[in-house]
C-alpha cells in the first residue's frame, strides 16, 4: 500500500504534462460541466469563488492594507523568533487543507523575514526504503524543533486522515488506527512542551475551482498543475467527509484544530500569524500591532467547521 507522497510523485512522473477533459461535477447542488482547459474562466465560477462556502467578505483586503498589515506581523514574528531563542521555547505548526488552500503561501510570508538558521518548513516527498518500514509518525519526529526553534510542516502526518483513505492509499484498519493514536501521539508533543499548533485552511469549491484554472494557465505555476489536482475536483464530497471525521475525531484540548476560513489568501495569512502571535507571551510584544483575531474568519474545531459549513 502506497504512502500519499509517494502515489503523489508516482502518478505526476507517468506525464508531464496533465491532460485532461471536461469534467462533470456537482457543485453548490447543481450538475456542471468544467473545462479546465479552456482559458476563459466560466462565468458561474468567477463570480461566486469568493463568496463560495458562505465566505463573510465580497472582496479580497486592498494590497496596501494588506502589506501593511503583513509588514507589522512580520515584525513581531521577528520579536518572537528572538525571545524563543533567548527562552529555548520551541514551536512547531502544521498546515492542512484541501489543494490550492494556500498552505504554502501562508508559509512563505511567515518565514520571510526570521532567520533560517532557527525557523524552517518540512515539506517531505516520498519515504525511503527504510521510512517506509518504520513507525509511520517517525520521519516526521525526526524534523521536530530543537530549544529555540521554529517549524512549519506543508502537509504532515495527516496525510493518513485526507489523501490516503480518500485516494486508496491506506486501508481502512490503517486510518481507524490513525485516528485514534493520533490523539495520543500530540499528546506527547505538548507535554514535552512543545508548543504545537493545527491549522486547517478552508475554501469553498469555486474557489478551489478558480485557483486551479489559475494554476493550470499561469506560465509561472502550471508545472504546480497535476493529476491529483483532477481527482480533488471530482472528489470534493469525499474530501469534506474525510476532513469532518479527521475533525471530529483529533481536535482536542491539548492539540485543538485552529479553522482558518482561506477563499482570501490575504486574510488568511494574516488570520495565522495574528493567531500564533497572540497565543505566545513572547517579550515585547505590541498587541496594537498585532491585532485582533477576525472570528468571522478564524475558529476551534468541529463547532466551528459546522457553523461556516
Amino acid at each position: 500500500m502506497k504512502n500519499a507522497e509517494e502515489a503523489v510523485e508516482e502518478i505526476a512522473s507517468r506525464e508531464n504534462t496533465v491532460s485532461v477533459g471536461p469534467l462533470k461535477l456537482e457543485v453548490d447542488g447543481k450538475k456542471r460541466v468544467f473545462d479546465i482547459n479552456d482559458p476563459k474562466l466560466p462565468d458561474w465560477i468567477d463570480k461566486k469563488a469568493i463568496g463560495s462556502g458562505g465566505y463573510p467578505y465580497d472582496d479580497k483586503m486592498p494590497v496596501k492594507e494588506y502589506e501593511e498589515t503583513l509588514r507589522r506581523l512580520q515584525i513581531e514574528l521577528v520579536k518572537l523568533i528572538s525571545w524563543m531563542q533567548t527562552t529555548g521555547t520551541r514551536v512547531m505548526a502544521l498546515f492542512e487543507g484541501r489543494d490550492a488552500a494556500g498552505k504554502g503561501g501562508t508559509i512563505k510570508v511567515m518565514h520571510e523575514y526570521i532567520n533560517p538558521r532557527t525557523a524552517h518548513n518540512v515539506a517531505l516527498t516520498k519515504p525511503t526504503e527504510t521510512e517506509r518500514g518504520q513507525w509511520y509518525y517517525q520521519r516526521y519526529v525526526a524534523h521536530f524543533p530543537s530549544a529555540g526553534e521554529f517549524v512549519t510542516f506543508d502537509r504532515s502526518w495527516y496525510n493518513r486522515a485526507g489523501v490516503e483513505p480518500v485516494m486508496g492509499f491506506c486501508t481502512p484498519k490503517q486510518h481507524e488506527h490513525f485516528l485514534e493514536d493520533t490523539p495520543r501521539f500530540e499528546r506527547q508533543i505538548v507535554g514535552d512542551d512543545i508548543r504545537f499548533f493545527k491549522f486547517w485552511l478552508n475554501i469553498g469549491q469555486e474557489m478551489q475551482l478558480k485557483r486551479f484554472h489559475e494554476r493550470r494557465h499561469s506560465p509561472l505555476t502550471n508545472w504546480k498543475f497535476s493529476p491529483m489536482d483532477v481527482e480533488g475536483m471530482t472528489r470534493w464530497d469525499a474530501y469534506t467527509e474525510a476532513r469532518d471525521q479527521m475533525i471530529d475525531r483529533t481536535h482536542t484540548e491539548h492539540a485543538p484544530w485552529t479553522i482558518v476560513r482561506a477563499n482570501d489568501k490575504r486574510r488568511a495569512r494574516l488570520e495565522v500569524m495574528r493567531h500564533i502571535l497572540l497565543s505566545l507571551p513572547y517579550d515585547d510584544r505590541d498587541l496594537e500591532a498585532v491585532g485582533k483575531r477576525d472570528e468571522k474568519l478564524v475558529g476551534e474545531g468541529p463547532k466551528f467547521l459546522k457553523k461556516i459549513s
